[in-house]
């Protein structure tokens, strides 16, 4: 299945939460915070100006790693792998290396 995100928005695929502590200790399920970076892997036309009715384009691209907020987005589950909806404006930054 392909879902192409409309407007002002973008998918990303969260990253895979940490199974242990640095100090080597494996955690349970029920211990695992969600984490809050990912990949963007969809983004739509962008915002759209009023004004002159064009797109402005985003500042992120498909491919770049990003940090959002904790309760960004939308969850949805596309094939049986979980994703992310959500804005430009819930992403606090990109992960460069």
């Amino acid at each position: 299945m392909k879902v192409k995100p409309l407007g002002d928005k973008l998918i990303v695929k969260r990253s895979e939460a940490a199974d242990r502590t640095e100090s080597g200790i494996y955690l349970p399920e029920s211990a695992k915070d969600k984490p809050r970076e990912g990949k963007i892997v969809a983004v739509g036309n962008g915002n759209l100006n009023r004004e002159t009715g064009e797109y402005l384009p985003f500042t992120v691209k498909k491919g770049d790693r990003v940090i959002f907020s904790s309760y960004a987005g939308t969850e949805i589950k596309i094939d049986g792998a979980d994703y992310l909806i959500m804005t430009e404006d819930d992403i606090l930054g990109t992960i460069d290396g």
